[in-house]
């Protein structure tokens, strides 16, 4: 479906399922996709594409509340009064904000490795966040196919699982009818901007709050996101935190991007539609 925003419309992909509706709230570089292996769990979600990628690429604007706002409209558009949210790296950055500020229309929150401040963050510079998008953005500069994309993707990461039909699902959305990539390189960097140099409200929230974390970054044995000490602390500092749960032997991605961390995501998931 199409939800008129500002700027455009915004495409929004309904799973149906056999839960209350879940709004899923993808990451700085992904797409709706990204909740597919957690949409095998029978869960109802609604799956938008944020403005700037796949099939909401033409939408210009961005910022952390910008997309907080679209959401809005999105559960307006459905006339959902409310609805449990999940948001996944910049996704619960945005889930934070739409939380806080619209408490009444937030259920519950599930934050699956973002939404709060990453200790990686405060060692980011303007010229470090431009060379770490670097690739991202070299790569709208030519044609793919899926094959193609879908084979440099699984050289990047040895987690990828190149035979998994969702994977290729998930990197051909991301490739237009002419092979190039549907992503905004000025709304990757400025939203890139907002999670790493803004500050997350999530000292705000009231409402009941999971937190899922993955054991690695972008690989095996590389540095977390967070630390389940950094978890902790977090638990100990929020109130409406529930006990942050660790998905051992997967990164950031694979959080909900491999059927062995989507299993765990979606556990959570569910206990937080109780």
């Amino acid at each position: 479906m199409r939800v008129p925003a500002e700027g455009g419309d915004l495409a929004v992909e309904i799973h149906d399922g056999d839960t209350a509706p879940v709004l899923a709230i993808h990451g700085v570089s992904g797409s709706r996709e990204l909740w597919n292996w957690v949409a095998a769990h029978s869960f109802s979600l609604i799956a938008p594409d944020l403005r700037g990628r796949g099939d909401s690429a033409h939408v210009p604007g961005n910022g952390i509340t910008q997309h907080a706002d679209d959401m809005i409209k999105v559960l307006d558009a459905l006339e959902l009064p409310r609805a449990t949210v999940i948001g996944m790296s910049m996704g619960g950055y945005v889930a934070v904000d739409l939380a806080v500020r619209h408490p009444d229309r937030v259920r519950a929150l599930v934050l699956v490795d973002g939404g709060f401040p990453m200790p990686a963050h405060a060692h980011m510079t303007p010229e470090l966040l431009q060379a770490a998008f670097a690739p991202q953005v070299a790569a709208r500069e030519r044609t793919w196919t899926v094959d193609e994309y879908l084979e440099t993707q699984a050289a990047l990461n040895p987690l990828i699982d190149a035979t998994d039909p969702l994977i290729r699902t998930y990197y051909a959305h991301d490739l237009g009818d002419d092979g190039r990539l549907r992503l905004s390189a000025d709304t990757l960097i400025a939203d890139a901007k907002d999670v790493i140099f803004g500050t997350s409200r999530w000292r705000e929230l009231t409402v009941p709050t999971w937190f899922v974390h993955a054991e690695w970054s972008t690989g095996p044995d590389t540095p977390p996101a967070y630390t389940v000490e950094q978890a902790a602390e977090f638990r100990t500092a929020l109130p409406v935190l529930r006990e942050p749960v660790l998905i051992n032997e997967v990164d950031h991605g694979g959080t909900v991007m491999t059927r062995a961390g989507a299993a765990v995501t979606a556990e959570v998931l569910a206990e937080a539609l109780k």
